[in-house]
């Protein structure tokens, strides 16, 4: 018990200090997650959009893939990019295995069906509440999706940051395509894994603490903007 009460207040000392092996890991965490959020989004939801709006041949089984992608295994993903990244892969030219870039991919392989099946189902409540009032504002197909992503905004946040909570948590896929690589490619959740079979209870636990602050700060987030957008539309 003693020996745990030490390490907490270890890791509660290279927190407060700002140590420069945690800030390095804490930074490069936020770059990468936040890019892969950012494209993540931009690709998320416009397809949520459009697969709630329009019909087309195929939608239902694009609705049902979209559906499953969610809960993909990210070591699968990891694999997946590692494959299409490596020297024999058609992607591998590029050099991007196991650097910044090939985590970004892998992250927002993962996260871009959570954001884009979570805007199709808000878009999707909207339409039915606003469809017939834009229509007969003559507003057509990719005004109407517009109006609507924007007035959804306030329940489209939420998903984005469902996504870069996501991010924030993975370990399987960076850890395959990132490597792991101190200095280059390690990450908070990567590090907590190393730093813990290595016996560094002290900086694991000053990782798993900021985590957890992340974790709170992304709740408490998500409520206001729940409550500000009852409070608006109410």
């Amino acid at each position: 018990m003693n020996d745990i009460s030490q390490a907490f207040a270890k890791a509660i000392q290279l927190i407060t200090q700002l140590d420069a092996n945690l800030l390095e890991i804490v930074s490069l965490s936020m770059r990468v997650s936040l890019t892969s959020v950012l494209i993540a989004s931009l690709i998320g939801l416009p397809l949520g959009a459009a697969l709630a709006l329009y019909k087309f041949p195929g939608r239902g089984f694009f609705v049902v893939l979209l559906n499953a992608f969610m809960g993909l295994p990210p070591v699968v993903v990891g694999l997946i990019v590692y494959l299409m990244l490596s020297r024999s892969g058609p992607l591998g030219v590029l050099g991007l295995l196991f650097t910044p870039t090939a985590m970004i991919i892998a992250q927002t392989c993962l996260i871009t069906p959570i954001i884009a099946a979570l805007a199709r189902q808000t878009i999707m409540d909207a339409n039915v509440e606003y469809h017939e009032q834009l229509r007969a504002l003559g507003a057509k197909s990719f005004r109407i999706m517009k109006t609507l992503l924007w007035e959804t905004k306030y329940s489209l946040l939420t998903s984005v940051f469902a996504g870069f909570g996501r991010a924030t948590a993975e370990v399987g896929a960076v850890l395959i395509v990132g490597g792991n690589i101190n200095h280059a490619t390690r990450v908070m959740t990567t590090a907590i894994a190393l730093e813990t079979r290595k016996g560094d209870i002290e900086l694991a636990l000053a990782l798993g603490i900021i985590l957890i602050v992340i974790s709170l700060i992304l709740t408490t987030i998500v409520m206001n903007i729940r409550d500000a957008a009852y409070k608006y539309y109410n």
